[in-house]
């Protein structure tokens, strides 16, 4: 099909919304089992803008502040290199879906969408006449919802990571010392997340015994404690190690042309990496997170690493891209509940969490916070977690008067609300008493409505609806498309967070009657206010 003719059916199809709501009904499945959905060329052009006010989505979470696509716009989902996950999906507010099986890249210049790709086909479909629709579509048809989710303890109970407390110095006697810290400064237990270097080596997922002296008695201190234990773990393998001497007998390490281990750069050095398309390697690297569970009782893992960029195309009988590789990592956490991933490719609707990228310390990274996990939900991924609280970059907090508490308590806030909360730096620590009650007020919101998280993602297992949710999805034909820096929890909370230092919010209102829930009063929509609030205070409101 060509372009030309995709965009006058979608000037035809804007036109729609001007007839009877029943004869678009009939348009519409007229559409779909007219078979309108693909195309063999290796490009399409879509408009970007147009005279009805259509806007496109892409499948680049890390770009979720730059939603939806404006002119200057490029991106390239061939190896993914953005950090975060990635789905080969646009969507548009007018229902209208593009799908590829394969990677792609998006250039916008003159008001215009250019997709293109080496080979394969774009398959396009007219789903309804709004955003909301268009992802249903998406969802059912490419990434249907599994039936599944991740564990409900890493929804109910916050999430604790060890990373910004030891950084490389994980060791047994800190982490007993930090879930402490926990429950001695008021805070509930959670899942601890036992980060990068608790291990002998890369691919040699065994504690280190000078750190870790008795890990299982650790591991059933903290269970008893009232914690799930989580430790990290990475497709990488040290070079000149015994397990990296046993994988390639084996030949389950990635080759380079003349056969020998390939060695990729990544942040800690130059590792082998583990062939995932050797049913082999696969078995081997469930034998040894299964070890972990069963000799130290270990609940599940943070998968780390899984990016396209640290892989190769193979070829032969097991030929895949870098793209399909990070797939493959991402498939292994499917045997546990207890998981965590950070980049992944085409994953939309299985039982992963999905955390944003590590963002800074600092105001601008809060505010991409919203955006990115807004364009997760419609990509495929409810099962969200917006990074650390208050940032996850190593060197944000060893400094302690470039600390921002505001920050800190506002970024507790926005985890407040969404699918999964987790800290690393210790409130504890860094705060005055003031600002860490009111992160302790942020966490008591939340155990307020853990029953409404957990129903929406009990919910998005069959449906595949996002529990995290733009405005423009929800309340479609408002003018709130382009409305980025508050969200809905489900289709009846407005959650509009502080993301700077004035402690004032401006908030877009829908139609329909809302409860202010920080005074109790009542407002109709649409309307616009602006709000002061108090340091611990939350704006957001209640549907009536």
């Amino acid at each position: 099909m060509g372009s030309d003719r995709y965009e006058n059916e979608i000037a035809s199809y804007s036109r729609m919304k001007l007839y009877r709501r029943a004869a678009h009904a009939v348009i519409f499945l007229a559409l779909i089992f007219a078979g309108y959905n693909a195309r063999s060329q290796d490009s399409v052009r879509l408009q970007l803008s147009s005279g009805d006010g259509e806007l496109w989505w892409s499948g680049v979470i890390n770009h979720g502040n730059l939603m939806p696509l404006s002119d200057g716009y490029r991106a390239s989902l061939f190896n993914n290199l953005y950090g975060n996950q990635a789905q080969p999906l646009l969507l548009s507010n007018k229902g209208n879906v593009v799908w590829s099986e394969e990677p792609f890249t998006i250039d916008c210049q003159n008001k215009t969408i250019v997709l293109k790709k080496p080979a394969g086909e774009f398959k396009t479909f007219h789903a309804g006449t709004t955003l909301k629709e268009a992802y249903r579509y998406a969802s059912k048809t490419f990434f249907p919802p599994s039936g599944l989710a991740p564990a409900k303890f890493l929804f109910s109970n916050p999430q604790y990571n060890t990373w910004i407390e030891l950084l490389y110095d994980q060791n047994q006697e800190d982490v007993l010392k930090y879930a402490r810290a926990i429950k001695d400064n008021g805070f509930p237990p959670g899942v601890i997340m036992i980060d990068d270097n608790w291990q002998e080596d890369y691919g040699t997922w065994r504690f280190h015994p000078a750190r870790f002296p008795n890990p299982t008695a650790m591991v059933d201190s903290l269970h008893a404690w009232g914690f799930k234990v989580m430790v990290w773990v990475c497709p990488f393998v040290s070079p000149d190690s015994e397990t990296f001497r046993k994988l390639q007998q084996a030949n389950a390490l990635l080759t380079d042309a003349e056969g020998y281990p390939k060695l990729v750069k990544w942040w800690n050095g130059a590792s082998a990496v583990l062939d995932l398309t050797d049913p082999n390697a696969v078995k081997w690297f469930h034998e040894q997170l299964g070890w972990l569970m069963k000799t130290n009782k270990i609940d599940g893992f943070k998968f780390d690493a899984g990016d396209p960029e640290f892989y190769i195309d193979t070829h032969g009988d097991r030929a895949v891209s870098p793209n399909e590789h990070a797939t493959l990592f991402a498939k292994i956490g499917l045997d546990y509940p207890f998981n965590e991933y950070r980049a992944t490719w085409k994953m939309g609707g299985q039982p992963l969490a999905q955390r944003l990228r590590d963002k800074n310390h600092s105001w601008n990274d809060l505010k991409v916070l919203i955006p990115d996990i807004l364009l997760q939900g419609i990509m495929g991924y409810p099962f969200t977690c917006p990074d650390m609280i208050g940032g996850g970059e190593m060197g944000s907090f060893v400094n302690l008067k470039s600390i921002n508490q505001d920050l800190i308590v506002r970024s507790a806030q926005i985890h407040a609300l969404m699918p999964m909360m987790q800290f690393s730096v210790a409130p504890w620590r860094i705060l005055d008493p003031a600002h860490l009650d009111a992160v302790k007020k942020a966490i008591a919101l939340r155990s307020k409505y853990t029953p409404t998280i957990l129903k929406l993602s009990d919910e998005a297992t069959k449906t595949g609806e996002p529990i995290v949710r733009m405005m423009a999805y929800e309340f479609p034909g408002q003018g709130l498309d382009q409305v980025t820096d508050q969200f809905m929890l489900g289709s009846e909370i407005l959650v509009a967070p502080i993301l700077n230092s004035e402690n004032t919010r401006t908030i877009l209102l829908p139609k329909g009657k809302w409860r202010n829930m920080i005074d109790n009063k009542v407002i109709t929509g649409p309307k616009t206010i602006t709000l002061n609030v108090q340091l611990s205070e939350l704006p957001y409101f209640v549907k009536m």
